[in-house]
């Protein structure tokens, strides 16, 4: 069995997702601006539950929903929220989006996910895995169409997706009147091309703050920025 990934307050056990661990999720979950201190937030696509179980350390949310529409994740993410500091708060349903969408109660006052983005097309043979991976499951639109009405009136919807896909994710955002004010590009390196784009969006359209985040000065040697962001989880920061 592949031994849990070990982190500062809690521990993910994996080896049943298709999706593992990460440095995208690791950053979602590190990065989402928290300063409004959400009442309930939503993780759309838990996989392991990572990113709810860092929102559940930072936050003092009473209420963190996570729904996995793949089986054995969602199996797997109960797991993880059950033996975490935060059970009596992480809640994780085994649905899809618009039965999540009909049964809401109270509109979410934060969204996030980490959604699959690599296009059709190149199958692995781990039919989990393609899933997770290709946006053909859940597609952009359809994403945003829901965080449209599951988002309340001053929430906040964060996200991570390659850079090359910001412009058209943006554009999609602005036709469910959600609108980014604050963008922060990834590079592994200084001397690579920026991979991730982190996205902050609100119904609100307002200037938008743009920095740039790179995670490593050499091999293992990581920025000052990187080891600040994620000093609360990793074991070795």
């Amino acid at each position: 069995m592949r031994k849990p990934f070990r982190f500062k307050q809690f521990e993910v056990h994996q080896d049943r997702c298709a999706m593992k661990v990460g440095t995208d999720g690791v950053l979602l979950g590190a990065w989402t601006p928290l300063d409004r201190q959400p009442k309930n937030i939503l993780d759309i696509g838990a996989g392991t539950g990572l990113i709810a179980l860092m929102l559940a350390q930072r936050s003092l949310a009473e209420t963190i929903d996570a729904i996995e529409i793949e089986e054995a994740a969602y199996e797997q993410c109960v797991e993880n929220f059950e033996a975490s500091p935060w059970a009596d708060r992480l809640f994780c349903y085994h649905a899809g989006l618009d039965e999540m969408a009909e049964e809401l109660e109270d509109p979410y006052e934060l969204i996030v996910s980490n959604p699959p983005f690599y296009k059709s097309g190149s199958e692995s043979g781990d039919k989990a895995r393609d899933r997770a991976r290709q946006n053909s499951a859940l597609p952009f639109g359809e994403l945003l169409f829901y965080v449209d009405q599951l988002l309340s009136p001053n929430g906040f919807f964060c996200s991570i997706i390659p850079c090359q896909e910001e412009a058209g994710f943006l554009d999609l955002a602005r036709g469910f009147n959600l609108y980014p004010f604050k963008i922060t590009r990834v590079k592994g390196n200084f001397e690579s091309e920026v991979k991730r784009s982190l996205l902050v969006f609100s119904r609100t359209n307002q200037a938008c703050e743009e920095e740039l985040l790179v995670i490593e000065k050499q091999r293992h040697v990581y920025t000052e920025a990187y080891k600040e962001l994620c000093r609360d989880f990793y074991l070795k920061l």
